[in-house]
Parts: C-alpha cells; structure tokens; sequence
C-alpha cells in the first residue's frame, strides 16, 4: 500500500515538473501618453493555466488604475469647485468691509456735523444767557 502511494506522488511531482511554460511581453504606448506592458505566459501540461490568471490580473489592474484615476479626477474637480468658492465668499468679505468703512465713514462725518452744529448752539445760548447777565 505505501508503495502504491509513494510511486502515486512520484508520478504526480514528475507530471506537474514537466510542463512546458513559455511568456511573451509587450509594451504598448497608449494615446495618452502612458505605457501599458503585457506579459502572457503559457504553459502545457498538467499544470494551472497561468496566462488565464495573469489576463484576470491585469483586467483588474487596468480596472483599479481606472478607478483610481476617477477618484483623482474627482479629487481635483472637487478641490477647483473649493478654491472657487472660497474666491468668491473672499470676494464678497472684501466688498462688505469696504460698504462697512464706507458707511463708517458717513456717519462718523454725520456726527461731527450733529455735534458741530449742537456746539455751536450751545455756545450762541451761553452769548445770549451773558447778554441777558449784563443787562
């Protein structure tokens, strides 16, 4: 019975050593200016097919790439959309502090003329209050 066994492992180890594997890579430059490299390998024998599970790969890498380039693309359109937001809010902060010093302005002109006019009141009241002491 261990004979059967250990001569079954032997033959198994010998199948699955004796495959034959052969890999072809190509590199291709794509229109945007990136390069994609495809590396195929095969085999024949008693073996995994290993160039099926590398085209997987690599789908799903292209895949991943393509989603992270989404989410940077998406990254980026949301960053522009803040820098102008944050623009205009900047924009309008100005625009208000200047309303607000310009209207500071005006009334701070609008008392000195009040307060001017009730000095000069007081002081025309304090000649006629000495005029009417002196008679």
């Amino acid at each position: 019975m261990k004979k059967n066994f250990l001569s079954g492992l032997m033959i198994a180890a010998l199948m699955i050593s004796c495959t034959k594997s052969t890999s072809k890579t190509e590199t291709v430059e794509n229109p945007d200016g990136s390069v994609t490299t495809t590396t195929t390998v095969s085999e024949s024998g008693l073996g995994v097919d290993t160039a099926k599970i590398n085209g997987v790969k690599e789908k799903t890498e292209s895949r991943i790439n393509a989603a992270g380039e989404k989410i940077d693309y998406a990254a980026e359109d949301a960053k522009n959309k803040i820098d102008a937001t944050a623009d205009k809010a900047k924009a309008n902060l100005q625009k208000a502090g200047q309303d607000i010093k310009t209207e500071t302005d005006k009334v701070g002109k609008d008392v000195k003329d009040a307060a001017a006019k009730g000095a000069g009141k007081v002081e025309d009241g304090a000649k006629k209050i000495k005029e009417d002491l002196r008679r």
